[in-house]
């Protein structure tokens, strides 16, 4: 059996999926940004070209974008999610088996395909992608899941391979390994880097030529995984099913600093209900959560204040009927009158399958009746969006909500925002 992996890495995700609706962008250089219009999170190649760094926070950057008349976007999120997942629909028509590693790349099996010329299966991939959903990717292929990260990235940055290399000729993953740096190899890092900069371990190259006792001591069992993987040692497995996740948080920045118990509940109760939708959806429960509560760090205000509280449920539960009071609870507990509050949220911990939770002996079985509700709620949200049903004390005056104020239209995923046609 032969191992051959690519992946597909969708180019500058976030400013491609705003020129699909909007074409005259291409070529005009676009930056995206964080919650609150903060910093930028997303850069095109022309903005990148202008000088725009990425993490520069707005107020900075406000000179630049005039002067070279750089186009603006809050991060539209929705609108992200579902592109990505018309590529992931894409990429499952070559592939039966695809990791959804992150929002803008995927991982696909492409092992034992017999009588296939790798080469144009996987060029016929780079041109159906962008044909398909209008987002242009880079598609690099190898034996081990880090070559084809590796790849992907010359594929990228080498005008020669235009977007696609398929990296499995000996001599081009040698030459592929001097030239690619130390910190660029995936899964080392910065403080790596400069750790084994000091060893004059300087390429990905250099790495691989490293004995397995030195990679161990100064790079752990994990180091040498990466190591083998590099060498062309398959050790990273396709995981087509992502892990259930042992921590969950729900938080957001208010848009302006609140003052108003009231205000902050009307966050936190929102933050809760998607807490418990996420933990439904990869069907767990969760014994604990955390309420916390803070005021800027950042800011001019002399007071800064920071709290939270912890929460043990007497069984593990999913339902907003039980986590929702209790996190409002904890939260009248740590509030303070006199503050100017920036941020609440919840994260949810001691996390375990729904089908393996034991119910209290002295609190009532309501689990059946929670679990029917919940199923219904759940129901009506994904089919008429997330604001469709709410508890009333999410309110309704949004005083905490995000500044977005650079937000595109959510094309795909709201009918009000459909494109017309002229």
């Amino acid at each position: 059996m032969t191992s051959l992996f690519a992946l597909v890495d969708c180019n500058n995700f976030y400013a491609s999926c705003e020129r699909v609706f909007q074409p005259q962008l291409n070529g005009k250089p676009i930056v995206v940004l964080s919650n609150n219009d903060g910093c930028v999170i997303a850069r095109s190649n022309e903005a990148k070209a202008c000088g725009i760094q990425m993490g520069a926070p707005l107020f900075e950057i406000k000179d630049a974008i005039a002067f070279h008349g750089i186009h603006v976007f809050s991060s539209n999120y929705e609108l992200y999610g579902d592109m990505s997942r018309r590529v992931v629909l894409v990429l499952s028509e070559y592939s039966p088996h695809v990791e959804v590693y992150s929002i803008d790349e995927s991982f696909l099996d492409l092992g034992n395909f017999l009588d296939v010329d790798i080469e144009k299966y996987a060029r016929a991939i780079w041109e159906r992608v962008p044909r398909a959903t209008g987002i242009p990717v880079a598609v690099g292929v190898a034996r081990t899941k880090t070559l084809a990260k590796l790849a992907n990235r010359v594929a990228k940055k080498s005008k020669k391979a235009n977007g696609m290399l398929v990296l499995t000729d000996p001599k081009h993953i040698e030459a592929a390994l001097k030239a690619t740096e130390i910190g660029d190899v995936w899964g080392i890092g910065r403080r790596y880097a400069r750790k084994l900069s000091q060893f004059g371990v300087n390429t990905a190259y250099d790495l691989t030529r490293q004995t397995d006792s030195f990679i161990k001591k100064h790079l752990t069992i994990l180091g040498l995984r990466t190591v083998k993987e590099l060498r062309g040692e398959p050790c990273l497995d396709l995981e087509t099913m992502p892990p259930a996740k042992q921590n969950i948080c729900t938080s957001r920045s208010f848009g302006e600093a609140l003052t108003e118990l009231s205000d902050i509940e009307e966050a936190l109760s929102t933050h809760a209900v998607r807490c418990a939708f996420k933990l439904r959806k990869q069907k767990s429960c969760a014994m604990a959560f955390t309420v916390f509560l803070e005021t800027s760090r950042f800011g001019q205000d002399s007071q800064m204040y920071f709290n939270s509280r912890t929460v043990r449920l007497d069984s593990p539960s999913s339902s907003e009927l039980v986590i929702l009071p209790a996190a409002l609870e904890a939260l009248r507990v740590i509030f303070r009158e006199g503050f100017r509050y920036k941020k609440t949220g919840v994260i949810v911990s001691g996390i375990c399958p729904a089908n393996q939770v034991q119910q209290s002996l002295f609190e009532p079985d309501t689990r059946q009746r929670d679990s029917n509700l919940m199923k219904t709620l759940d129901g009506l949200r994904e089919r008429y969006g997330f604001k469709s049903v709410f508890y009333g004390v999410q309110g309704t005056s949004g005083k905490w909500q995000m500044q977005n104020s650079n937000l595109s239209p959510c094309y795909t995923t709201k009918l009000k925002d459909l494109l017309k046609a002229n």
